[in-house]
């Protein structure tokens, strides 16, 4: 067993059961004053796994509870390492989003390069559902998120395929939905001050390696 990483919300091992690879999130260490928070992301991972069952590109859900979960290992290197410049990555990218917003998940947290992978066969999968928004009837809210998934996945095409975005494709990315404006004047800055200066993170802290 290996532990990937170890904060204020608990830890997070990768093990071996029954000879195939598992990610074990463990709540049960995380800082009492957070452990709420910790839990209760740990569910909305779990409701989120749930609802993607099957799709390829997505890790499996293998169980959970209410000190965490353990969900499937999925092989492959983040974004900022592979650096993928194929346009069929991004094709491939696109249409692993629409499934999820098919299955009422919006992940939410795609802006950060270490939730994309790049797999062995050069396909895209999506990791870590902790902030991800699970709708069934799919309202403006989830609309809005929803576009904001597509956003930052072209964002980060314009980062390393700039030259295969489409008229359409620069026009959305030239257009962040009212939500991304609201949360970048008011949000954003308060979520900065506390993760950075009360917490100690960074938003790319083990950016430069495989972590989870």
């Amino acid at each position: 067993m290996q532990r990937l990483k170890s904060d204020l919300f608990g830890s997070v091992w990768r093990d071996g059961e029954r000879g195939r690879e598992i990610v074990r999130r463990d709540t049960a260490s995380a800082r009492w004053w957070l452990a709420w928070l910790a839990r209760r992301l740990c569910r909305r991972e779990a409701q989120a796994l749930t609802r993607l069952d099957g799709i390829i590109g997505t890790p499996r859900l293998v169980a959970a509870g209410a000190d965490g979960l353990r969900r499937e290992w999925i092989e492959g290197r983040p974004m900022q390492v592979a650096r993928p410049r194929n346009a069929d990555y991004y094709r491939a990218a696109r249409r692993l989003v629409s499934a999820l917003h098919r299955r009422g998940v919006a992940h939410n947290d795609l802006a950060k390069e270490t939730n994309w992978l790049v797999t062995p066969t050069g396909l895209p999968a999506i990791v870590d559902f902790q902030l991800a928004f699970v709708s069934r009837r799919r309202g403006r809210l989830f609309r809005s998120l929803a576009r904001e998934d597509l956003r930052h996945l072209l964002k980060h095409k314009r980062s390393y395929c700039p030259d295969r975005l489409t008229a359409r494709e620069r026009r959305i990315l030239a257009r962040p939905a009212a939500i991304s404006r609201l949360w970048m004047a008011t949000g954003k800055p308060v979520y900065t001050f506390i993760t950075r200066r009360l917490l100690g993170w960074a938003d790319r802290e083990g950016a430069g390696d495989r972590r989870f």
